[in-house]
C-alpha cells in the first residue's frame, strides 16, 4: 500500500493500469484527449505488480484497473471516472490538481 500511495503522490494524476486491458486504454485515451499527460503504471510489467493490485483491490478497486489517483487522492476505476466526466467534475478535477491548465 505504501507503494501505491507513493507513486500516486508523485504527479498530478496517476493511473494503475494492464497493457492488456481495453477499459484502461480508453481511460489513458479520455486524459490524453483532455489534455492530461498521467502518469502510468502497468502492473504487468511491474516486478510488484502483482502486490500492487492486491493493494488496489483493498482500496476498493474491483476490478483492481485501472486505478485512477488524481492530486494524489483515489478517484476509482473506469466507471467511476466516466461518471465524473459525464457529470463534467473529471475536467474540474483534472485543473484542480494543475494536471491541465486552462
Amino acid at each position: 500500500m505504501d507503494r501505491i500511495r507513493d507513486l500516486a503522490s508523485r504527479k498530478a494524476a496517476v493511473i494503475f493500469s494492464k497493457s492488456s486491458c481495453f477499459m484502461c486504454h480508453s481511460i489513458k485515451s479520455l486524459f490524453y484527449e483532455l489534455g492530461a499527460s498521467p502518469a502510468i503504471h502497468e502492473l504487468d510489467q511491474d516486478p510488484k505488480g502483482r502486490e500492487m493490485e492486491l493493494a488496489l483491490r483493498g482500496l476498493g478497486c474491483n476490478p483492481s484497473v485501472p486505478a485512477v489517483f488524481i492530486g494524489g487522492k483515489f478517484v476509482g476505476s473506469a466507471k467511476d471516472v466516466i461518471s465524473l466526466h459525464v457529470d463534467g467534475s473529471l475536467k474540474q478535477m483534472l485543473i484542480d490538481a494543475k494536471a491541465i491548465w486552462f
